[in-house]
């Protein structure tokens, strides 16, 4: 980027409005999230996704993985919906899983996909068939973005608003860089990438960079002790969540940024960095959410 493309980004210093809580409200006021996750050895990943779009707000969470470990899944937490999907002989996604996820994504308020996928050509063709397909909001995370990136010309096709979540090895696949190079540059190379595909990029790792291409916000919450496995996917399942109660993308991940690395440093006050672990994160986005809204549209 020249020096007058970078210029002309607006940086974004107040964080959005919460959504609408009406009084008068019931559950499908506050949309429906469809989370298609998980793999056998990766339940969690599922359960805590699913954990984050409950704690975000949804009117009703149905996550969808493959059939052998749904029983898990379902014993993790009864307030979400579990959909059992074909798997190939490894436990994961099976081709067969495409109709059926494309059918029940048409009808949910937001969709996410890739947290514990697995990766394999099945997989692949899984992720770049619901990216260009499906016309609700996605968040696409992990493997998701691994298959992604093997089909970069995928990337500006969608038919709706995407949200993309990569750390930084995951951001050094879709664009070809090393993570040295992505690390020194993060604002830029974040931009330049959304700005390139049309989508919202969250950029993890401390100070998370959200952007539009048009649009940099900044993320000052959260600390080490998230970097802990499944942190990101109560960050997927809180995207969706907020996507389902109507929130843009550009304001649905902001927000979410903030709220998870709020509900980070919470939880580490009251069980330290080293003892904070992702099932944490859940829980402790109740009281962010209390936090926040006592403190709603002040500067970060």
């Amino acid at each position: 980027m020249n020096a007058e493309e970078t210029n002309s980004i607006e940086r974004v210093t107040t964080l959005p409005a919460l959504p609408a809580r009406p009084d008068d409200a019931h559950k499908g006021t506050f949309g429906r999230v469809l989370i298609a996750a998980g793999s056998r050895g990766m339940s969690g990943a599922a359960s805590l996704a699913g954990l984050g779009a409950l704690r975000g707000g949804a009117g009703l969470v149905y996550v969808a993985a493959p059939a052998g470990i749904v029983p898990i899944i379902a014993a993790v937490e009864p307030s979400y919906l579990t959909i059992p999907l074909p798997e190939d002989t490894a436990g994961r996604l099976s081709g067969d899983a495409g109709e059926t996820l494309e059918s029940l994504a048409a009808n949910q308020s937001a969709t996410a996909i890739g947290p514990g996928w697995g990766q394999s050509d099945a997989l692949t063709q899984l992720a770049c068939q619901l990216y260009t397909t499906v016309e609700r909001p996605m968040v696409v995370d992990a493997d998701a973005l691994n298959a992604l990136a093997k089909h970069p010309d995928v990337l500006s096709n969608a038919k709706a608003e995407r949200i993309v979540t990569p750390h930084p090895g995951e951001f050094a696949r879709l664009t070809g860089k090393d993570i040295a190079s992505i690390q020194a540059n993060r604002e830029e190379m974040a931009i330049q990438f959304a700005r390139a595909h049309n989508v919202v990029l969250l950029l993890k790792g401390s100070g998370t960079v959200i952007t539009d291409g048009h649009r940099l916000a900044i993320n000052d919450t959260g600390n080490s002790g998230m970097a802990t496995g499944g942190a990101g996917d109560v960050l997927t399942g809180l995207i969706a969540a907020l996507l389902a109660q109507g929130m843009p993308a550009f304001e649905a991940a902001q927000l979410a940024a903030h709220l998870h690395g709020l509900a980070g440093d919470l939880a580490a006050d009251d069980l330290s960095r080293p003892g904070l672990i992702a099932s944490d994160l859940p829980r402790y986005l109740a009281m962010a959410w209390k936090r926040f809204d006592s403190l709603e549209g002040e500067p970060f």
